[in-house]
């Protein structure tokens, strides 16, 4: 079949919270910021400098805590970090039809990776470092037909490359808010992806 299907990563495919939670509550604690791990947690999807900034981190120090919470990134999180319902078996899905994966993420692609080999998933390509419309860039330079996330933010990035948005509630944005950002699809987890994607799949052959 040759076509790719791009996804996001943390909520929707994988569970860092409490791995990210205990991070940056040492973040804060070894640097001096006061950061909610919790907060941080429950509302992934915004890049982590925009995080600590709303915060009220200093900026002139936003470049030092990021570099830092990357280095302490594989210790806390990668260990703590769960795969999601139907996760494995979606990205299975398309590669068993021919097709290709690719996960675009606002996350560090370095840690990233991480994730995808701790969990053993099939992915063929991972761009990181990259927030809503711009992940419309990544998907269009790798031919994906559809793009599947959990936040406003992908469905941003999904309409902005002119390709249907596969939206899961599994993370912070609710079914209405996720259908109002332009979600064609909207999965209460991925374990209706498989299904949903032999359809779709078809669909593009006819």
């Amino acid at each position: 079949m040759g076509i790719t299907v791009g996804f996001d990563l943390d909520m929707t495919l994988i569970d860092p919270r409490p791995g990210m939670s205990a991070v940056m509550n040492a973040l804060g604690a070894e640097r001096g910021v006061e950061i909610d791990g919790d907060h941080f947690a429950a509302n992934l999807g915004p890049p982590l400098q925009h995080v600590l900034r709303d915060s009220g981190a200093p900026e002139e120090r936003i470049d030092e805590l990021v570099d830092r919470f990357r280095e302490m990134y594989p210790e806390i999180v990668v260990p703590q970090t769960v795969a999601l319902p139907g996760a494995a078996e979606a990205l299975k899905a398309v590669r068993a039809a021919g097709g290709r994966t690719l996960v675009v993420t606002g996350k560090f692609g370095r840690n990233a990776w991480l994730h995808v080999k701790a969990l053993g998933f099939e992915v063929d390509e991972l761009v990181g470092e990259l927030w809503s419309t711009e992940k419309a860039a990544a998907l269009t330079e790798h031919g994906a037909v559809a793009y599947v996330g959990d936040h406003v933010g992908d469905m941003r990035g999904a309409l902005t490359a002119g390709i249907p948005g596969i939206a899961v509630v599994s993370g912070p944005c609710s079914r209405t808010e996720l259908e109002e950002a332009g979600a064609d699809v909207v999965f209460d987890t991925l374990d209706e992806f498989p299904a949903w994607f032999s359809g779709f799949a078809a669909s593009l052959t006819h």
